[in-house]
């Protein structure tokens, strides 16, 4: 009788307990489509082909260099030609060396704008959920943390207009920017 009964209780108080409200959001999506991070990509996309403009031009000048070397060696003296082979490697490594350097540099800054932007969204979608008296939102992405959902549970477009509208960006004109 009391395991009856114990279970019983246990039975109501999961019951009462299954009001959660859950949903999930469709990351990729939410992060590939908000208008912020498509401006990001586009800024950095325009830096990185300005870098590469700047670092063709720097090596083009050095091949330059190289082929007015190669074109003169023969008239060179045996120490001159040492002495300009050994230039011509110094400005080759420092080429690299500050190719590196940018990319790398370019690259860090990205990485940190990219992991602010996520930032942003996990706090919006953290304050979303407390508006909207959600007890979890799951977040799927490729790799499929959510096997099946229930039809409706999807609420990544709501987010994503209400994060885009947070910034002053309607849906069409988000659409516009793709």
């Amino acid at each position: 009788m009391k395991k009856l009964l114990l279970a019983l209780s246990l039975g109501a108080i999961f019951t009462g307990c299954n009001n959660d409200k859950t949903a999930y959001v469709d990351t990729t999506v939410l992060i590939q489509e908000y208008s912020e991070m498509k401006e990001v990509e586009a800024d950095f996309n325009q830096r990185s082909e300005s870098l590469k403009k700047e670092l063709d031009s720097a090596a083009q000048g050095f091949q330059q260099e190289v082929m007015a070397f190669r074109d003169n060696a023969a008239t060179m003296s045996e120490a001159e030609r040492q002495a300009a082979q050994e230039e011509l490697m110094r400005k080759q490594q420092m080429l690299q060396q500050q190719q590196q350097m940018r990319s790398g540099q370019l690259r860090q800054e990205g990485d940190q704008v990219i992991d602010s932007l996520i930032t942003k969204v996990k706090d919006f979608v953290k304050v979303y959920g407390e508006e909207n008296n959600y007890t979890y939102i799951f977040g799927s992405n490729e790799s499929a943390n959510i096997m099946y959902a229930k039809e409706g549970l999807d609420i990544t477009q709501e987010i994503l207009t209400e994060l885009n509208e947070s910034r002053g960006v309607t849906q069409e004109d988000a659409a516009v920017t793709e």
